[in-house]
C-alpha cells in the first residue's frame, strides 16, 4: 500500500494539462520559449528520468524509505514553491518549484517502491510492480477530475499549494510503510521453480551492479524496447483529442471524455499485463505489445476513413492497455535479466528511454500530422492526415518486435567482470 500510494502521488503530475489555462492566464505576456504551462511540464518529465537515472545508485544504497522521504519532500514542496509562485505571479518560482525540484521528486519516488517490491515478491515480480505502477495512471486519472473542481472553487494558485501538502503527507505515509525485506526473501507459495523452461530461461539467480548492467547488450536492447513502446502511445496520447475531433468530428467535451476513459485503461493495463507476464514471460509479453499495436497502428486510419468509431475507440483502449503494460513490466524483466539487488539503480537508467520516447513521440505524430494538414486544400477531409505519423510508428513497433526477439540471458561471466 505505501508503493501504491508514493506512485498515486506522483502520477498526478500526468493531469498537468488541467493547469494550462488556468497558468497561462496568470502569464499572458510571457515568451513562447518560457511558457510556465508547457517549459515546467517538459522540464518536469525531464527531470523525471534523469533524477532516476543519477538517483537510483543511492535508493539502492539508502534503501526505499529513505529515498521516498526525499521523494515527498521534494515533491511536496515543489508544488508549494511553484503554487506561491502562482500566487506573487513569478513564473521562474513557478519553473523552479513544479518544474525542477516536483521532476526530481517524481524520479525518485518513481524507482524507490519498484525497487523493493520486486524483493519482496520475487515469484510474482510483475503483478507487484504492477500494482505500485497502475497507481501512477490511477493518480493522473483521480488528479485530472479532482484538479478541475479545486481550480474552480479555489483558484489555480491555491489549489497547487493545497495539492502540494496532501501529497507530503500521503507520500510520507507511504514512505513509512516501506521497507527491504530480508537477505533471500521467499514469498509464501514461490513458485519460481515450478515455471516452465521458455519463462526462466531469461531469470538469473545472481545479480550485477548498474555499471556492469550497462555494458551489457541486454541493457541497450531493453532501452530500446521501452523507448519504442513509449513512444507509440505517447505519441498516440498526445494528440488523442485533436486526432479524434480530426477524425470523427467529435467535440473537445466528448473527445476529453474520452482522454479521460483512456487513463482508466492506461491504468488497468499496468497491472492485466504485468501480472500476466509472471505467467506467459515478459519477452513473450513485448512480443505481444510489438505486434498487436503493428496490426492495430496499420488498422486505425481505415477504422477512420469508413467512420467505424467503435473499432477505432476500441483500439485506443487495447493501446493503452499495452502503452501502461510496458512501463510495469520493464523492472521484473531487469530483475529477471540482472538480479534483484541492484534493480533500482537499472531501472532509472532504463527510464532515460521515457524521457527520449517523450520527445520523440509528440514530434512524429505531431509534425506529420501538421504538414498533412497544410497541405490539403480548402476544405478537404482531414481524415488521413493521420496515416503516414501512424505509419512511422508501425514501423518502429516492427523494429521493436525484432529487439524483443533479439533479448538472451546474460552470462555470469561477462555480467561479473568489474
Amino acid at each position: 500500500m505505501g508503493a501504491v500510494a508514493v506512485h498515486i502521488c506522483i502520477g498526478s503530475v500526468y493531469a498537468w494539462s488541467t493547469f494550462n489555462l488556468p497558468i497561462q492566464a496568470i502569464f499572458p505576456h510571457d515568451p513562447w520559449w518560457f511558457s510556465p504551462p508547457y517549459t515546467t511540464f517538459t522540464m518536469a518529465l525531464l527531470l523525471l528520468g534523469l533524477s532516476a537515472a543519477l538517483g537510483g545508485p543511492w535508493v539502492e544504497r539508502r534503501g526505499p524509505r529513505v529515498a521516498a522521504v526525499a521523494a515527498a519532500l521534494f515533491f511536496g514542496s515543489g508544488l508549494l514553491i511553484g503554487g506561491a509562485g502562482l500566487a506573487i505571479k513569478q513564473s521562474v518560482l513557478v519553473f523552479l518549484g513544479m518544474g525542477l525540484i516536483g521532476g526530481i521528486g517524481c524520479g525518485l519516488g518513481y524507482i524507490a517502491p519498484v525497487s523493493t517490491l520486486v524483493k519482496c515478491f520475487p515469484d510474482r515480480r510483475g503483478m507487484a510492480t504492477g500494482m505500485a505502477i497502475m497507481g501512477f495512471g490511477g493518480g493522473a486519472f483521480l488528479a485530472a477530475k479532482l484538479n478541475v473542481q479545486f481550480i474552480a472553487k479555489l483558484g489555480v494558485a491555491e489549489t497547487v499549494m493545497a495539492l502540494g501538502a496532501t501529497y507530503l503527507v500521503v507520500m510520507l505515509l507511504g514512505a513509512w510503510c516501506l521497507r527491504r525485506p530480508p537477505a533471500g526473501w521467499k514469498s509464501r507459495g514461490a513458485v519460481e521453480d515450478q515455471w516452465n523452461a521458455p519463462i526462466t530461461e531469461l531469470i538469473t539467480h545472481h545479480s550485477i551492479n548498474r555499471n556492469q548492467a550497462v555494458r551489457t547488450p541486454q541493457f541497450y536492447l531493453l532501452w530500446g524496447i521501452l523507448f519504442i513502446n513509449v513512444t507509440a502511445g505517447i505519441g498516440i496520447l498526445s494528440q488523442a483529442s485533436p486526432m479524434m475531433q480530426d477524425l470523427f468530428q467529435k467535440t473537445p467535451l466528448a473527445a476529453g471524455g474520452v482522454v479521460a476513459i483512456i487513463s482508466l485503461f492506461n491504468a488497468g493495463g499496468r497491472f492485466v499485463w504485468a501480472s500476466c507476464s509472471d505467467f506467459i514471460g515478459r519477452r513473450n509479453t513485448y512480443l505481444i505489445f510489438f505486434a498487436l499495436q503493428f496490426v492495430l497502428f496499420l488498422l486505425i486510419p481505415g477504422f477512420a476513413a469508413r467512420a467505424e468509431w467503435l473499432l477505432f475507440e476500441a483500439s485506443l483502449f487495447l493501446v493503452f492497455t499495452m502503452y501502461g503494460g510496458g512501463f510495469a513490466t520493464i523492472p521484473a524483466f531487469l530483475a529477471d535479466l540482472f538480479g534483484t539487488d541492484n534493480v533500482g539503480a537499472i531501472h532509472g537508467a532504463v527510464l532515460t528511454a521515457w524521457s527520449a520516447a517523450a520527445v520523440a513521440g509528440p514530434f512524429i505524430i505531431t509534425e506529420l500530422s501538421k504538414r498533412a494538414k497544410a497541405a490539403l486544400p480548402p476544405g478537404a477531409s482531414k481524415v488521413h492526415i493521420y496515416d503516414k505519423p501512424l505509419s512511422v510508428l508501425a514501423a518502429l513497433l516492427a523494429v521493436g518486435f525484432v529487439l524483443t526477439l533479439l533479448v538472451r540471458p546474460v552470462r555470469r561471466s561477462a555480467s561479473l567482470k568489474t
